[in-house]
């Protein structure tokens, strides 16, 4: 079975046994996490929620880590104006254990 989960202000499309990196949570690693589903389907098979649909998705947290780093350039024509920055964003690693 497959579902359309939301956190973080991001959508990810899960299916059992998925790693996913979403947005950073404030759970240790080994922690069982839920998430509520948008969507969910298999085969013709679909329900899609007014927000939400009664089935829940449940991952286990395995790890915190971060993406690799952007530059950020700031760049003014004509005035000698140049700024450059780094940015590594944060993400929690998690594996979908149960669809329902």
């Amino acid at each position: 079975m497959n579902a359309v989960i939301k956190t973080g202000g991001k959508q990810y499309l899960v299916k059992e046994g998925d790693v996913v990196n979403i947005e950073k949570l404030e759970a240790l690693p080994g922690e069982v996490v839920s998430f509520d589903t948008l969507l969910t389907f298999e085969g013709d098979k679909v329900a899609i929620g007014t927000p939400m649909v009664a089935g829940k998705v449940t991952a286990e947290v395995v790890a915190h880590g971060r993406a690799a780093k952007i530059s950020v350039v700031k760049y003014k024509a004509k005035s000698r104006y140049t700024r450059r920055s780094g940015h590594r964003q944060h993400f929690t690693r998690v594996k979908i254990t149960k669809v329902v």
